[in-house]
């Protein structure tokens, strides 16, 4: 019995008791009040009365890989070589780079439920509730080396954007790697963030695994919890649900990633400028524990940030700098 065979049978609205999720689910009544608990500890929110049993008050969608695979157009599907489906894992990213020591990895997806040591850029933790988010991760070789991927980390946002703006949501670019929402305060809080880990040569073949984190449907009190501004994909694109949204990226995702050494950033150059977050407005970048204000400009064909300080231009290339609006 896992967490998903669970909230399957408790999600349909009606109220099981503890000997008939047992019977259903092939296991003791003390297990299943375990794997309650569980829920509980997780903030899956669920309805015990007495008498009647149990039931969760909201139903949570379950990722679905035949659904996300069935999603995928003729043009995308090629490029799929194998789809993962978990659970819990520590990092999905983790978990395809594994892939790769182990000979494979290539075209290989993985979506997970819930990641316990989810990174963002700069090693910083991405905290997701279970079921509430969309954890994407894909495998690609690359033969023509790690220059080739100058600004890949951008274009994924673009095509992020793309999709969701095709569901009426309004999605802004932060340089290099976040994607944001405006919220109900006129505030622009995290929606997505994209980590692009590369191992191999610099001048020849190289493994890339890319990771998507994705708030689709965040409750009140977890975002509470949380230490900035966040969004969700339901504040805007309240019907998309997590198959849907994932079989739409990767229907773009894997043919950007089969073509993108040969087009380079400069064909999403125009469309990232055009989603731009900050242009134009001021910016604090953080480079070394050092704070500096600048005037964000535009994103050039390498996917380099350019800054004007003063009478200055300044190009920033990533790596360990990070760049927010001024308060």
């Amino acid at each position: 019995m896992t967490i998903g065979d669970l909230i399957r049978l408790l999600s349909d609205g009606e109220f099981h008791s503890g000997e008939q999720l047992g019977e259903q689910l092939g296991v003791s009544r003390a297990a299943v009040w375990k794997q309650l608990q569980k829920l509980e500890s997780l903030g899956i929110p669920m309805e015990a009365v007495k008498g009647q049993g149990y039931r969760l008050t909201e139903r949570l969608e379950l990722l679905d890989g035949r659904a996300v695979v069935a999603g995928l157009s003729r043009e995308a599907r090629p490029h799929l070589t194998r789809l993962f489906v978990e659970e819990t894992l520590p990092s999905s990213n983790a978990y395809l780079r594994e892939r790769f020591a182990q000979g494979a990895g290539h075209g290989e997806v993985c979506l997970v439920e819930q990641q316990s040591e989810g990174r963002g850029r700069r090693g910083r933790t991405w905290v997701t509730p279970w079921g509430r988010t969309l954890m994407l991760s894909i495998g690609w070789r690359v033969e023509a080396g790690i220059a080739a991927l100058e600004g890949l980390s951008l274009a994924l946002g673009v095509v992020l954007a793309r999709v969701l703006e095709r569901h009426g949501a309004a999605p802004r670019l932060k340089w290099p790697n976040d994607v944001l929402l405006k919220q109900a305060d006129g505030e622009l809080g995290k929606l997505a963030g994209i980590l692009v880990e590369i191992s191999g040569d610099a001048a020849g073949p190289c493994e890339v695994v890319v990771g998507m984190g994705i708030n689709v449907d965040l409750p009140q009190a977890f975002r509470e919890c949380i230490d900035q501004p966040v969004a969700a994909v339901h504040d805007q694109a309240p019907g998309l649900s997590r198959n849907a949204l994932a079989a739409a990226l990767l229907d773009e995702l894997l043919p950007l990633l089969a073509g993108f050494e040969q087009q380079g950033f400069a064909a999403w150059q125009d469309e990232w400028n055009a989603r731009h977050a900050y242009a134009g407005c001021e910016v604090e970048i953080l480079q070394r524990g050092e704070r500096e204000a600048a005037i964000a400009g535009d994103v050039d064909e390498a996917g380099n940030l350019w800054v004007r300080q003063g009478e200055r231009q300044r190009r920033l290339a990533g790596g360990e700098i990070s760049v927010r609006r001024r308060a």
